[in-house]
């Protein structure tokens, strides 16, 4: 024991080595980029697509254009598990190389487009319907992404730091979600209201033209090291058709789902429905709002890495237990602390949320890593996350609406989280502890 002990705590004391930051930086960076352009449409989603292309319902009724608007966000979700499916045909036949080019062109190509597209009042229905096509070649664009860039972290971790080199590629996200509230925040201050409904909101959208440009370059080094050799073996040896993968592993896909449900569903709140809630419910400047979410943002990205660590010493299954009890046990209070109308506290909420959004997102990669056997690894990790976004974070901003506007009360809201985080919480509970620390071969 004590001799496995010590190997143990080498192990994770062992430095990072050149290909580890290489593996670290290209995982994540690849994952910031193509979630900072699928949350410029949920900010905007949250500010301007209501009045702006869903006009009918604006005139007749704000609450059900928002409503909509909120639709148009959980849309792509449903394409993400049709995603995954075809990133891993096409990368068993033709090679990561084109799943990788095209996930990264789907997704800014469509974003790009959204900057140049005309409004309801200039094309009518076309807008709407032009608009949701696009976020659904988003959405097919994500489910190709998460995966690979999952399980090539984890797969080059030392046993003992698996979660946190997993929590690396988990911080594209809040990093994504970051860089989208920045320029949504910079546009604010700078732009007249009549400005940034007339053509501001546009430059986001327009400007992911740059992003698909660092985004390829890092792609292409990644693509010419062993990294890339290594991420495409791992597409051809760990796809399973999806009837094998239900047959044999049904059990492990909708645990990890429900695993993923319950952050999936708070953190939509913090990514976009703040910022609808605090303009449209509280009367709060566009600014202050953004800058919780950007605040909470800052926080998450810190969580993650601190609680992919934490995880390593403690246990995943600890850590989320731990993550979503407090999550539970937030999720009324969060609420309350919003509808004081003070700024200060709408921060202390975001920021405390976002600390516990990173508690159970830190060691989800490594964790669901060590749920799934090699040979359908990518498939089972990829299809479970697919479905967990679906069920948890899809409709999640739609939901909160609509609760608010049946009740008029936010704390409906609060007992919505609650409900979804002890959903996951036993989900979680259900993972047998004998795997963290599997072999992954």
């Amino acid at each position: 024991m004590t001799t496995t002990a010590s190997a143990q705590a080498a192990t994770q004391n062992t430095p990072l080595t050149a290909e580890h930051r290489r593996v670290l930086a290209g995982s994540m960076v690849g994952t910031t980029i193509e979630w900072f352009d699928f949350f410029i449409y949920a900010q905007a989603a949250a500010l301007i697509f209501g009045a702006q292309f869903f006009n009918p319902a604006s005139n007749s009724s704000p609450a059900l254009a928002q409503i909509v608007s909120w639709a148009s966000v959980g849309i792509s979700f449903l394409f993400r598990p049709l995603g995954a499916i075809i990133a891993g045909h096409l990368g068993d036949r033709f090679g990561r190389k084109l799943v990788l080019t095209l996930t990264l062109f789907g997704m800014g190509g469509a974003t790009v487009l959204m900057g140049f597209l005309p409004n309801y009042a200039a094309i009518g229905i076309a807008a709407p319907l032009l608009l949701v096509l696009l976020r659904i070649i988003q959405g097919l664009s994500a489910g190709g992404e998460w995966g690979g860039a999952a399980l090539l972290a984890v797969e080059h971790a030392p046993v003992n730091r698996r979660s946190y080199f997993g929590s690396f590629p988990q911080v594209g996200v809040p990093a994504g979600m970051f860089l989208a509230t920045m320029f949504m925040l910079v546009l604010t201050k700078f732009t007249t209201q009549e400005q940034f409904d007339s053509w501001g909101w546009r430059i986001p959208f327009v400007s992911s033209l740059l992003m698909i440009g660092i985004g390829y370059y890092i792609r292409k080094m990644v693509e010419e090291s062993p990294v890339f050799t290594e991420l495409q073996q791992l597409q051809k040896e760990s796809s399973a058709p999806l009837g094998v993968l239900f047959k044999q592993h049904t059990k492990q896909v909708i645990v990890a789902a429900l695993i993923f449900a319950g952050v999936n569903s708070a953190g939509y709140l913090a990514i976009a429905f703040f910022s609808a809630y605090g303009t449209k419910v509280l009367g709060m400047p566009k600014s202050d709002v953004l800058l919780v979410t950007l605040l909470s943002s800052v926080a998450w990205v810190i969580s993650t890495l601190v609680c992919g660590a934490l995880a390593d010493r403690i246990g995943k299954i600890r850590t989320f237990t731990f993550g979503y009890l407090a999550m539970l046990v937030f999720a009324i209070p969060m609420w309350i602390m919003i509808d004081t109308k003070s700024l200060l506290m709408f921060i202390l909420a975001g920021v405390i949320l976002g600390i516990l959004l990173g508690s159970t997102y830190g060691p989800q990669a490594a964790l669901y890593a060590e749920m799934f056997p090699a040979k359908i690894r990518l498939s089972g990790v990829s299809i479970a996350y697919a479905i967990g976004s679906v069920v948890g974070g899809a409709f999640a901003p739609m939901i909160a609406q609509m609760l608010l506007d049946k009740t008029g009360d936010s704390i409906s809201i609060g007992i919505y989280i609650a409900i979804m985080s002890l959903i996951s919480l036993i989900a979680v509970r259900m993972v047998p502890k004998e795997i963290e620390g599997k072999s992954l071969h």
